[in-house]
């Protein structure tokens, strides 16, 4: 729901917007349908930005985005880690259903499936330009690369920075197995070993002259930007912004990346023209120490399945379209964008596959009562399903899971090792309990066996590792010697 000053001002503002051209008309009409960009950090908490409470360092341009459009306070990622998120992003199904269950590491030779359909695809018959600019991570064979998903124009790391041999960006033993990472361009590397502290000012160079050279047409904008995963670096004129160390510094970069697009978009006219979509593609690398982020109130982070790994930081942006300073509380996921972004820009569906994420545009634009279209959220982890949500309630089954209670920090030299723990059977009451502290599975045995409900439900639609079962709804995963 959302909050209660901004309940009150919903009648006006929804009288006001109906003084203008509704969304289905725009996305049907000969006018253009609207840009679309997409800015996806890795590993930033629900807690690194300022509007969500963030310390030690400032994000004025990612706040006013959200003074001028809506906030969201309970959006999830399909999973607490790279790879998988990124799958459900651009193909609205859990990353379950589309066989990419876990990170994706540089000896694989698995990729996300050309069959399955993404943003970019779903855009291109509307007479789109497509780009990525920044971390791929879903294949880095030429049949699994950003061209064989609908993209025009790609330049980017393929998978985590710090998947490489080299013992300053990362220092966990195995990783001398990686080859040398590489900087991609379309289908070509063009750079080994890039200069990290580079990264976030030429994806944002990129990203600048992609919406420069596209005025006149629509465009789909996809920045994945690689920081603040680790190995953090940042550019010179944001080394000690801020008061929070290395890691403040890096998100400080990425906020003046947003106000340089949003900048580009104020020169040429397009704001009322693009919906700008911030978000992070799971919760913060806790082990990292001070070079990590914060979940705030909120238990645990990146890979694992309590609130810590999976609700991020989430600010959608649409002048004349998006009325200013809402705030929603209602159950939403990275993987309604796919839906949503078809229904305002008239793009058609697919009909021939099950497509997990729900049209949100409702609460997006204010509409009075508004709510959740979504019954229940599945958290898996990794194949595993770990726990469920249905309005206030989270059902956690039995499951082990890594915990920074009790961890080894990392160090500049130390890649961190978290401790290990255990769950039981465990309901928390998100509304009174954001941090998933008391269980009260006993108080409520008529809640848990709904729940459960659904977790069987899952487990024979999408599979669940936890319990040997497979999905009768699953697709297959691309293999390298599968071409588009």
């Amino acid at each position: 729901m959302y909050s209660p000053v901004v309940r009150r001002l919903i009648p006006f503002l929804v009288l006001l917007a109906g003084c203008q051209t509704p969304v289905e008309e725009s996305a049907t009409s000969p006018a253009r349908p609207p840009n679309i960009i997409v800015i996806f950090t890795d590993d930033q908490g629900y807690a690194d930005l300022g509007i969500y409470g963030a310390e030690g360092f400032e994000t004025p341009t990612i706040d006013r985005m959200a003074a001028e459009g809506i906030r969201f306070t309970s959006f999830y990622v399909a999973s607490p880690a790279c790879s998988p998120s990124r799958a459900a992003l651009l193909t609205g199904s859990y990353p379950q259903r589309v066989s990419i269950p876990r990170v994706l590491y540089p000896q694989l030779e698995v990729g996300l499936h050309p069959a399955e359909i993404t943003i970019a695809e779903l855009l291109k018959p509307l007479g789109y330009a497509t780009a990525i600019f920044g971390k791929w991570h879903l294949g880095h064979h030429p049949g699994h690369l950003p061209q064989a998903q609908g993209f025009d124009e790609y330049f980017g790391l393929p998978y985590s920075n710090d998947m490489t041999p080299d013992a300053t960006k990362n220092p966990n033993p195995p990783a001398r197995r990686h080859p040398p990472l590489p900087l991609i361009e379309g289908l070509e590397t063009i750079e080994i070993e890039p200069d990290q502290a580079q990264l976030t000012r030429r994806y944002t160079e990129r990203a600048v002259d992609f919406i420069e050279r596209n005025v006149d047409r629509p465009f789909f904008l996809y920045l994945p930007h690689s920081m603040p995963h680790l190995p953090l670096f940042v550019s010179d004129q944001f080394a000690g912004a801020s008061e929070n160390g290395l890691y403040g510094d890096v998100i400080m970069e990425i906020d003046w990346s947003v106000g340089q697009i949003l900048a580009t978009l104020d020169r040429f006219g397009l704001d009322e023209q693009t919906l700008v979509v911030f978000t992070s593609d799971n919760g913060p690398w806790l082990v990292k120490g001070s070079h990590s982020g914060s979940a705030g109130p909120l238990r645990e982070g990146k890979g694992t399945t309590f609130e810590g790994g999976q609700r991020v930081p989430a600010i959608m942006r649409w002048p004349g379209r998006i009325p200013p300073g809402l705030v929603s509380d209602e159950m939403v996921t990275a993987m309604d964008l796919f839906p949503t972004i078809a229904g305002i820009t008239g793009a058609a569906v697919p009909s021939d596959r099950i497509i997990d994420g729900k049209d949100i545009w409702a609460l997006m634009s204010g509409a009075p009562d508004a709510v959740t279209p979504h019954e229940a959220f599945f958290y898996y982890w990794p194949g595993q399903l770990h726990a469920v949500r249905s309005g206030r309630w989270k059902l956690h089954v039995p499951h082990g899971y890594q915990t920074i209670e009790g961890a080894d920090l990392a160090t500049p030299m130390f890649h961190g090792i978290y401790a290990q723990a255990e769950i039981g059977l465990s309901l928390f009451d998100l509304e009174a309990d954001i941090g998933e502290t008391t269980n009260v599975a006993d108080q409520y045995p008529q809640v848990v066996e709904r729940l459960l409900g659904l977790i069987a439900t899952a487990r024979d639609d999408l599979g669940d590792s936890l319990t040997g079962r497979e999905g009768r709804n699953v697709r297959p995963p691309g293999r390298a010697a599968v071409t588009p």
